[in-house]
């Protein structure tokens, strides 16, 4: 098969590029309006206004973007080959001796394209749009709890508590605990001048109350500054670790290079990484998944050349997003279950589906 780019490959690209736009700005869209709709409840509360609700979804977007892009390539690949079957495009370019792996490739080669950039909003402006949003969450929750690009804030009386490593959920069977990285603790005098520091590695909640390790004290008096050190100490403070809890984004919201720092924090303390591992390798591998994906959809375009119409091919592209979905979920749990590497569980669907399309396309080359 020559890979040199001619005009058939263009016609291909240019209908399942139209399609494909199409389909993602309706499912981002609809995505959307259905958020805006739910934070018009928040309406009112600590000053939430109907601005702050517009401004949360439009910060959300690229999530939504990047979550939705998977289900409208492969829509919108069986919609744009449907278009040119349509027309009797498709079965013209069959006829001239064009292979289904070169029509399927010209489909799925400007879908990569797209992919790159999608993978690089999912790094970027889609944590940092999430990062904001759950600032703007946490502020329905609690006036003394933020969260800003070094880490997470808070208020205790006359103490301010900066995580600079930001807080890392513990799933555990019975309950979800949380800790806090690289611990700031600035307590303040009645004059409103800094009286203590305290630095901590980590801070945990035990269930009754905190316990920071690894603590280098600082304290000011008029005797001059004076340094001390413990490996581990109560700290008594009425920081809310539920509401914190609900204050750390989810994995899957995560940008790699955070899970990555997560997943080292949790492996450093002898724990196992779990979710955040789950999470990476989710993303490691979004690209791959989404061409696969792309890629085994094509045969059912060919399968619907003389049959079928539009409504046809956006039910078969549901069931299949649908299956996928129900198909990796399904793995990575059998991969949790029975201790496989996140790695091997993630890539397996992609695996087996790759399979499934050299299968077809080398059966009908």
């Amino acid at each position: 098969m020559s890979l040199a780019i001619k005009r058939v490959d263009k016609l291909v690209a240019l209908s399942v590029l139209g399609s494909l736009v199409g389909v993602w700005l309706v499912l981002t869209g609809f995505d959307a309006v259905t958020q805006f709709l739910r934070q018009l409840s928040n309406i009112g509360k600590n000053g939430y206004t109907l601005t702050d609700a517009a401004v949360y979804v439009l910060i959300t977007t690229p999530r939504r973007a990047y979550e939705m892009f998977g289900n409208a390539a492969l829509i919108g690949g069986l919609l744009g080959l449907g278009g040119l079957a349509a027309t009797g495009e498709l079965t013209a370019l069959r006829a001239s001796g064009m292979s289904r792996l070169r029509i399927a490739a010209s489909a799925t080669g400007v879908i990569a394209v797209l992919v790159a950039g999608v993978v690089i909003l999912g790094e970027t402006a889609a944590p940092w749009g999430d990062q904001l949003a759950q600032t703007m969450q946490l502020r329905l929750k609690s006036n003394n709890i933020g969260s800003t690009g070094s880490g997470l804030w808070a208020r205790d009386g006359d103490r301010i508590i900066n995580a600079r490593g930001g807080a890392v959920v513990h799933h555990g069977r019975d309950h979800d605990t949380v800790a806090l990285a690289d611990v700031r603790v600035f307590t303040l005098g009645k004059d409103g001048q800094l009286s203590r520091f305290d630095w901590a590695r980590s801070a945990d909640h035990d269930g009754n109350e905190w316990l920071l390790h690894d603590v280098q004290s600082t304290t000011l008096d008029d005797t001059g500054v004076h340094h001390n050190s413990t490996a581990s100490e109560e700290w008594h403070s009425s920081l809310n670790p539920q509401v914190l809890a609900q204050s750390v984004i989810l994995p899957q919201y995560l940008s790699m290079r955070d899970l990555r720092r997560n997943m080292n924090y949790l492996e450093s303390n002898g724990e196992s990484p779990g979710v955040y591992a789950v999470a990476f390798w989710t993303r490691a591998l979004y690209a791959l998944n989404v061409l696969v994906l792309v890629l085994c959809a094509m045969p059912f375009a060919f399968g619907t050349m003389r049959s079928g119409g539009l409504g046809k091919r956006i039910f078969i592209g549901m069931l299949l997003a649908i299956a996928w979905y129900f198909l990796q979920k399904a793995m990575v749990n059998f991969g949790t279950v029975y201790g496989l590497p996140p790695l091997l569980a993630n890539l397996l669907p992609a695996m087996l589906l790759a399979l499934v399309a050299w299968l077809y396309f080398r059966r009908h080359a």
